[in-house]
């Protein structure tokens, strides 16, 4: 898919909002992913022991700012 341009986005966000055009309808599968992908981390999070989290959010710190 080739990259937008700003203007077009624009243009085509004022279409939506106006009613001119409908929404793109997304798919069944694309709506469950998002779903599951919403509340995922916040499952996860709620499992997991504050020490093992404390780890996680060490090692992604680290990657994070790694070459800096």
């Amino acid at each position: 898919m080739p990259k937008r341009d700003f203007n077009q986005t624009a243009f085509d966000t004022v279409r939506i909002a106006t009613g001119e055009v409908a929404k793109p309808i997304e798919s069944v599968k694309a709506a469950s992913g998002r779903k599951g992908g919403l509340k995922g981390g916040a499952a996860r999070s709620k499992a997991l022991p504050a020490t093992k989290r404390s780890e996680i959010a060490k090692k992604a710190a680290s990657a994070r700012w790694k070459g800096r």
